[in-house]
């Protein structure tokens, strides 16, 4: 996914865009940067690959070469950013967050123009590039950014550092989230909230959908006002999202016990303590937990020394060598136990197969999985969760295949009360060697957030959504 901070005060800020992009690394894996405006010197950059480092290590020692009283940071999943441009706006600097669909019709475009490209990372052209160039096709920044959100499918957030300050702007659907934070002597503009609380700053703002302000040394202007519509990704609140921030005014952590609670009432399996898969089941396993009266227990430890994050190597092989190794079972609280876990989602099932496995050989009598959100059936059109080579290795769709349905239509597979979803979701429990196997209702997740269905983006697990 990725996610961006940046801060404009009346002092050096380099320390506060440093602490608060890293608090963003949970939400990407592959390059981070940042950059600074100093008047009468310009933009200064950094970037680095942080695919086996931590983002801190790769900066910390640069961190006496920077100055200013503005910038932004970046923690990238897809391409190294902030890209620094000098155009007829002016010099500026911008980091993005989201996905383009269209990206290749976007580079044809401008090639038929007669345009070029000259950010390249995997043999790929920048998708910041693209958005650069939207923005630059118009006379004013504003109107750039509407360019920006007129012509690409699928999501782009975004911050412009210029030589005035920083512009802000959210997803034309809201699909991810910008909040403003305060204090005494600066604004911050952050993708997570959770980032504010050791930087000094306190939420002062949630910006709207489609919604662009302004950040100076006088203050916040808002610079074109928001839409009434929105698809805010549900997945924030389960996985993506930090258990401290904010979304929408909806603490993400407090959302986990209730999806966590929701399950539990539905539940009648007999068990004798209850386990979170760290670190993201965690939240949901205390909600679960405390709704059914059952202890929580580690029967996990997670070690995070030397194996940081399952996501980070791009070979999947050495993604489900991380993910097993991370995680040291503790067989003296296992043995004989009847256990249920709690984990944010299947996506491809080979973690938790691993898992189920090294329970029984731990000694584990039964393990019943519980799962925070519905089957995932779509890929995700709109941000970089569940992406596959192919729709097959998603474990529900992958089950659809072995029940022999090769309809187009599956939309009584979302159904959570239809044969065909029952059916489904017993082939993923054998698949994975589980005594059984229960995924959260969409609709008692959707009460768990406590936003209306027409304001979330759903489409991972209903294929609902627009661009």
């Amino acid at each position: 996914m990725g996610g961006f901070f940046g801060v404009v005060s009346s002092k050096s800020c380099v320390e506060d865009v440093f602490f608060g992009t890293d608090y963003h690394s949970h939400l990407g894996t592959k390059r981070a940067g940042m950059a600074f405006y100093v008047p009468g010197k310009g933009f200064s950059r950094s970037i680095h690959n942080i695919e086996n480092a931590y983002f801190r290590n790769k900066f910390e020692t640069e961190l006496n070469n920077f100055e200013g009283n503005s910038g932004i940071g970046i923690i990238s999943d897809t391409d190294p950013q902030p890209l620094v441009f000098n155009s007829h706006l002016g010099p500026f600097a911008i980091v993005t967050v989201g996905r383009i669909i269209n990206i290749y019709d976007l580079e044809k475009y401008f090639l038929d123009s007669r345009k070029h490209f000259t950010e390249h990372f995997n043999g790929n052209n920048s998708p910041t590039e693209i958005v650069a160039n939207l923005i630059c096709e118009r006379d004013d920044f504003v109107s750039g950014i509407e360019n920006v959100f007129e012509k690409i499918k699928g999501s782009c957030s975004l911050l412009i550092l210029t030589v005035e300050g920083i512009i802000a702007a959210r997803d034309k659907l809201g699909r991810t989230p910008v909040v403003i934070g305060k204090k005494e002597d600066a604004y911050a503009v952050a993708t997570e909230s959770s980032a504010f609380a050791n930087t000094g700053y306190k939420i002062d703002y949630y910006l709207k959908p489609s919604e662009i302000i302004k950040i100076d040394y006088n203050g916040i202007t808002r610079l074109k006002e928001p839409i009434n519509e929105m698809q805010i990704c549900s997945f924030l609140w389960v996985y993506y999202g930090y258990p401290p921030s904010y979304y929408e005014g909806i603490n993400v952590e407090n959302c986990r016990y209730k999806c966590g609670a929701a399950l539990a009432r539905r539940d009648n399996v007999e068990a004798d303590f209850v386990c979170g898969i760290p670190d993201s089941g965690i939240g949901h396993a205390v909600g679960y937990s405390n709704e059914k009266g059952l202890p929580y227990k580690r029967a996990y430890s997670k070690y995070t020394p030397t194996w940081p994050r399952s996501f980070m190597p791009q070979d999947q092989a050495q993604r489900d060598l991380v993910a097993r190794m991370k995680l040291i079972p503790n067989d003296e609280i296992i043995k004989g136990k009847r256990i249920i876990f709690l984990d944010d989602s299947i996506v491809r099932g080979t973690q938790l197969k691993d898992s189920a496995r090294e329970l029984r050989l731990a000694g584990a009598k039964e393990v019943h999985m519980r799962i925070a959100c519905p089957p995932l059936l779509f890929p995700c059109l709109f941000l970089n969760f569940s992406q596959s080579r192919s729709i097959y290795e998603l474990a529900g769709r992958k089950a659809i295949k072995q029940l022999g349905d090769e309809s187009k239509d599956i939309r009584e597979y979302t159904n959570p009360d239809s044969p065909k979803y029952l059916k489904m979701v017993k082939t993923i429990t054998e698949n994975l060697v589980l005594d059984s196997l229960m995924y959260q209702r969409l609709d008692d997740l959707i009460e768990a957030i406590g936003l209306p269905k027409e304001k979330l983006c759903t489409h991972c697990w209903d294929g609902s959504g627009y661009f």
